[in-house]
This record gives C-alpha cells, structure tokens and sequence, in this order.
C-alpha cells in the first residue's frame, strides 16, 4: 500500500508541476433560445480589472431546481439564459477566489454585473469583491439536491474556506468555535468528538455525504468547507446523527492551472507546511493535489504531534453531463496521549496549565486512514443520476494514562493505564436519482435512493499494569508526571472481538413548490442494520438486526424572497450497540434502539447580498433509553428519557464591502426526564453549557490590510451527567492581522486568547478535563504561483 501510495503521489504532483492546458470556455451562442426567460450578464474580472476567460458560472435558481452552469468568454463575458426569477450566481476561477451575488429579473437585460475575484489562498488577505466571504448560499447535502440554503427547513451552519483560513484552523474543534449550539468534547483528546444539541458522538462525521465513523483526528488541508446540519436528519444520513452531522466537502480538481504553498509556525514550537496544486491536462481532464506536514509542540509538557497526508485527486468531463470525481487521501497522524487533570472538590484541579498525569515518553496515539471517494453524475433534462462510492480503511490505536480521583488530603492522585486498538474498513455505495416534475401548479423534486455499506471492525484492548504487577498508582498531585516501567496485557474483561456490520436502506423524497412563497419538503427512509459480534476470548457469537423507518417533514413559507419562515419535524435511531458498535452483549442484543425526534421552528434572513441571519428554536426527545426497573434492579427496561430545549440566532457573511463576521449565541438545557441507567431523573447532560456566545469580525482598513476581533463566551458547565464537577465560565479574546505582500504573496498573524485568559475547555470524565490554551500565536507566509 505505501508503494502504490507513493507511486500515486509522484504521478500526480509530476501532472500538475507541468503546464496545463486551458479549459474551454462556453459563450452565449451554446446556450439554448427560449422564449419568455431573462438574460442574466456579467464580466468576471481579476483584481487588476482584466478579464478572466473561461471562468466557471453557477445560477442557482431560489426557486429551486438545478443550476444552470456556463463560462466566460475571451472578453471574461458571460450570458445565462433562465426561466425568470432570483439566482445566486457565482463565478471561479482558477487561484482565484471566487465571487457571488444574487441577481434578480431586474438585473436582467441590459445591466451588466462585474465579478471581481482576487488571489484565492488559505490565508487569504483581502475581501472578495461580490463575494459572501463567511456566508454560504446553496448545499446540496441537506436534501441531496442543490437547495438554496434559506430553502431548507433545519438549521445549518457552514464553515467556509474563507474562515477556515482568516483563523488558520487546523481541525474540527476548531470549527465548532463559532458555530451556535456546537461544542468540542475532549473525547479522550484521541479522537475528533462533537457535542449537538446535548447529544455527544464520535461517529457523527461524513466526507461529501458518506460516512466516515472511525474515531481519530481529521485535518483540514483538503476540504472546501465543513457543513454542521442540526438536529435528526436520518433519510439523508442514515442511523445516528442524534444531534446532527459534520460533513466535510473535500477540494475537487478544477479547470484550470494554479499552485499555492503555505507555511506557518508560531507557540510551542508550531510547524506546518500544506500545498495545493491544480492542472488541467486537457479540455475534459483535470487533476489536484492537497498535501499537508506538520510537527509540532504544545503547552501541555511533553505533548507533540506529527501529521502528514497526501489528497490527490481526478476530475473527467467525458460529456457535457457527465461527470466523474476521483480522490484518494493517505492520512497519518501519531501524538502525544494526554488525558488533561484531574478534578477536587468539584472543580478542575489547581495545577500549572502545562502539568502531565502519566508518562509522556509511554503515551501516544496513532492513526492511518486510506479514503477512496469516486462520483458519477450524469444530467439528461429533467433527470439527474448521481453514483457515490466510498472505501475506507482504517488503522488507529492508542496507549494512555488516566488520572483517576484526588485523595481526601488533596495530596495525592490515582493513575490507571491502558491501550486499545481498532482497525476497520468501510465501503458504502450510494445511488441517488433526482427528477424534476410539475403536477398543475405545484413544481416537484423528487429523489429516490439507495444505500448499501459493509463494515469488518477488531478491537483490541490491553490494561497497564506498573512495574508489572498493580494496575493503579498513587503519585504526588504536585509532580503527576512519571516514569516507571509498564507492561501491557489483558486483564479478564479487555475486548477482543471482531464485528462485521450489513447497512441496506432505501429512501424518497419530494420538495414541492406549492407557491412562489410556500414550499413543502417530505420523506421516509428504511434502513436495515445487521450486526454480527464475535468474541474471539469465548469464541462466543451474537447477533442483531434491526429495521429502522425514519420519516422527515418540514415547510418553508417565504413572506419575501430573502426570508423564510419554516417549522419540521424529523427522526433518527440509534441502535443498542451504540454509535461505534463496539460490542454486543446478551442485554443490549435485546434492546431496541434510542430513538431521537426533533421539533424545530425558525427563520432564515438575508439582509443584504452575501449576508445571512439564521435563527430556530427547537426541542430534542431522545427516548428508549436504557434504565433499570424499579421492581427488579437484575433487569433492564427502556423508560429512560432525555430532552433538549434550545434556542439559537447566527450571523455569518458580509455587512459592507469591507467588513465580514460569524458567529452566533445559543441556549441550551439538556436534562434527563426520566431517570436511566446513567442518571436520576432532573440530571443535567455534561458538556451542555446553558449559554455560548462566539463572534468574530475582518475589517478590511485598505485594499492590503485587514484586521479581525473575535470573542468566545461559554457559561459553565458539568463535566458529565453526574453534576459533580463544574468546569467555570470563561471568556476568550483572539485577534489577526493580514497583509498583501505582493500579487502572489500574502502574510497573516493569529493571536489566541489576547489576555491570557485561564479556563477549562472541555472533559471526558469527572477526572479528565481539559486546559485552554494561553496566550498563543502563529504566523502563516503564502505563495501562489
């Protein structure tokens, strides 16, 4: 595997350093004559004000529908011939930014609208011209179909490339800094974990729409944008998603020629160096390269992490409707395990920020991950086929040590030590079928799909035993940080399974224009989950299917074009395995699954071009949960019950030519309705803070220079559902600075938290929390060429 990963690797950086051949562009004499439709004109232009030919133009229509896509002209001209209405059109082009208004039957005719796009780079430094810059307009996997983001009838926030680069973010913790009812658990710090609407997984992750569960830290060097789609959406995304889903959009090859190069260091001894190289080999073929290296330290003692991984990726236009993607990431990510502190008195205990509980030298987690993701989609008139396929293999373990409780003098401190190791593979092959009909008055898209996945999973876990004969140690709390000798064997009741999980579903959906101003969105999805444990201690084996019927429904009503008012409603279900099925016993064989519904009101704004404000109020049941009977404390019953009550308001996209923000402010109160195996009834949900409030804001002071402000506010918190530990509210300021050197060159600063603020970030348990980071920061040189 690493011989064909590197023989891939070498093709295609070989392809995409040579020179590429230009795309072909369309001009107005391709596009059809149609009576009773309007001509939407624009001029794609580069920052100096010269044409860009063969530039990519998207219309999306707000009516819903598919989008009408040409190109620009030798003269950077372009015509789009549609149905008359209000489009969200956007023009890119190669190492460029690309740019985005909304155009209207007014604009129509003789108007001429300009799209000015600057230099594109993961740091950008200057605003985009007719550009949304943190805003988003359109997504396509809310309902599997190109739907105008105030059309859909659920909240959804997008982080955009444009903020993933002004803050130089580096994982999916740190997308959920700005986005209202999001939060990051620490998830052991070895893994990527979310926290939605009071609901907690690891397996809640997608790339481009299918799933990617396995439990390790992603990056972000090759996506486009991360989406964060709240609340149950099952007919889309199968079992799961109780709170919602994060779905990373992965970087596409484009037409065109561009070559971009990054480095950034910074605090604790930062490195990284990323790149991302695009050619066209010829008018139907283009190729892409995303690649990324990081070592570096960390505040804790003793902490590091090396990163590196190669995306490259294929895109083959075979036909004017036809479109096939290819893509293929190697992935390796080795750090520093480290639990955090441990808590006394209900409160994070009061060491250094830098303090370790363990051996450092004796720590580590690892992870390697081999995606293969390959499209095909094919256009004819009304009817759209799309055709996804995703392998995964997965190899990730780690070894850690774990700070149990305080000793009652406040001296002294327990520590345990285990590993585990999990390697899987996935492969999910999804067909959707889209088609565009008209009954009377009301306009239909109706999508019918399918999806089938097999999952081969083997856990296997250690316990550490010091000095080869305890498997516990008290240490001093004043000097936690250790080094003993460690022998690692199983102990009576460490897994060792191997599990093999059968995923077939089917689904519809229709989104009915009943009017210009109400809309109708409903579903039903059937799934069947096929689980088959196997103990390879006992060679004893059990199994479990499930059959799962998850129904959606949601109304927009538009009392203007830029607003709209929705309510729906949706379900998903969680089968008793949980969300990594990782094992199966003889009692949770014969427990159905949790089941999960949402009730959601809201509305969605935009102001102005580029600028959205979205706001919901909504109520999460989660029922049939595991408890235990009052009559019969040897037997479980599924009475348990959880709610969550909460509202949120977000802003993102930008107020004036020169000034763009994101942010938002949530309420929460996630509790337990009816007591469960894990709390009494009246317990508040760990790591559910009641209110978040995050804003960030780029000011642009001249076309060189721009700054940016942002505030991060979370009120305290338990630590987990037993409501014994309270991590304390806090405040966190960060600010950037960014410069245009020259044409290709560009520079940016980042300062974390300004005022050196202390707080506690997040936990796992009660004795595993978190320390926010001091004051940090980090400097980022880019290059296109």
């Amino acid at each position: 595997m690493r011989r064909v990963s590197f023989a891939v690797v070498a093709l295609f950086v070989g392809c995409l350093l040579s020179p590429g051949v230009g795309a072909q562009s369309a001009s107005a004499q391709d596009l059809p004559s149609v009576a009773a439709r309007m001509i939407l004109r624009g001029t794609a232009l580069d920052a100096t004000r010269a044409p860009i030919a063969g530039a990519r133009v998207t219309a999306v229509p707000d009516a819903g529908g598919p989008p009408i896509t040409t190109r620009t002209d030798e003269r950077g001209v372009f015509l789009v011939v549609a149905p008359t209405g209000t489009y969200i059109v956007r023009v890119e082009a190669p190492g460029l930014a690309a740019a985005e208004q909304v155009m209207r039957p007014a604009d129509a005719g003789s108007d001429t609208r300009e799209f000015v796009l600057q230099i594109a780079g993961r740091r950008d430094i200057v605003t985009v011209v007719g550009s949304t810059g943190y805003g988003a307009t359109a997504i396509s996997a809310a309902t599997k179909t190109p739907t105008v983001l105030r059309d859909v009838p659920q909240s959804v926030s997008i982080v955009t490339s444009q903020l993933i680069k002004d803050q130089m973010m580096l994982s999916l913790g740190d997308v959920v800094r700005y986005v209202p009812g999001a939060a990051h658990h620490q998830g052991e710090n070895n893994r990527d974990e979310v926290v939605l609407r009071g609901n907690s997984s690891s397996a809640n992750f997608f790339v481009d729409g299918a799933r990617d569960d396995v439990q390790y830290y992603r990056d972000l060097y090759n996506l486009s944008r991360v989406e964060i789609l709240k609340g149950p959406n099952a007919l889309i995304f199968g079992r799961g998603g109780a709170g919602g889903v994060v779905n990373r959009v992965m970087k596409q090859a484009e037409f065109g020629t561009f070559r971009s190069v990054f480095l950034e260091g910074g605090s604790f001894g930062s490195k990284r160096l990323s790149t991302d190289l695009n050619t066209t080999l010829s008018s139907t073929v283009a190729l892409r390269f995303n690649g990324v290296y990081e070592h570096s330290n960390s505040f804790r003692r003793a902490v590091g992490l090396e990163r590196y991984g190669a995306n490259p990726a294929l895109t083959w236009r075979p036909s004017a409707h036809t479109t096939v993607n290819v893509g293929y990431e190697n992935f390796h990510d080795r750090r520093t395990a480290d639990r955090g502190v441990t808590s006394f008195k209900g409160r994070p205990v009061d060491v250094p920020v830098e303090t370790y509980f363990g051996d450092p030298a004796n720590a580590n987690v690892r992870a390697r991950v081999d995606l293969t993701n390959a499209t095909i989609e094919h256009q004819s008139g009304a009817l759209t086929v799309r055709h996804r396929i995703l392998f995964g293999a997965y190899d990730r373990g780690y070894q850690n040590f774990v700070p149990g409780a305080v000793s009652a003098g406040g001296d002294r401190v327990t520590l345990t030590a285990y590993n585990n190791a999990t390697t899987r593979t996935n492969l999910f092959n999804q067909t959707d079928v889209t088609y565009r009909a008209t009954t009377g008055r009301i306009r239909h898209t109706l999508l019918g799909g399918a999806e089938a996945g097999l999952q081969w999973t083997d856990n296997f876990r250690n316990t550490g035993f010091f000095n080869n004969e305890t498997t516990s140690m008290l240490v001093p709390l004043d000097r936690p940080t250790i080094s003993v000798p460690m022998t690692f064997r199983q102990s009576a009741t460490d897994a060792d399974n191997h599990l093999t999980a059968t995923v077939a579903a089917v689904y519809a959906q229709d989104e009915m224009a009943i009017s210009d101003r109400v809309r109708v969105v409903g579903g039903l999805r059937f799934d069947r989950f096929d689980l088959t444990y196997h103990n390879n201690r006992t060679a004893a084996t059990l199994n479990r299917v499930d059959h799962l019927l998850s129904p959606r429904a949601g109304v927009v009503f538009k009392p203007a074009t830029p607003v709209s008012l929705y309510g729906s409603y949706s379900v998903s279900f969680l089968p008793s395995s949980g969300d990594q099925f990782s094992s199966l016993t003889t009692i949770t064989q014969q427990v159905e699954p949790e089941k999960f519904s949402n009730y959601e009101l809201g509305a969605k704004w935009e102001p102005a071009s580029g600028l959205s404000i979205t706001t919901a109020v909504y109520r999460l049941d989660r029922t049939n949960t595991r408890s235990t009977d009052p009559n019969d404390p040897t037997r479980i019953v599924q009475t348990g019950s959880q709610r969550t009550n909460g509202y949120e308001i977000g802003a993102n996209g930008r107020v004036t030519s020169a000034w763009s923000l994101a942010g938002g402010y949530a309420y929460q109160k996630a509790y337990v309705t009816s007591a469960t195996t894990a709390a009494a009834a009246g317990a508040e949900v760990g790591q559910v803070p009641h209110q978040t409030f995050s804003l960030w804001n780029r000011y642009q002071v001249q076309p060189r220079a721009a700054v940016a402000v942002g505030v991060i506010y979370r009120s305290d918190m338990f630590a987990t559902i037993s409501d014994t530990v309270r991590l304390p509210s806090y405040v966190r300021a960060d600010v950037a600075a960014f410069w245009t050197l020259t044409r290709t060159t560009r520079i940016q600063l980042n300062v974390e938290n300004v005022f050196n603020a202390r707080y506690w970030l997040n936990a796992d348990t009660n004795t595993n929390i978190s320390p926010g980071s001091p004051r940090s920061f980090r400097v980022a040189l880019a290059t296109v060429f």
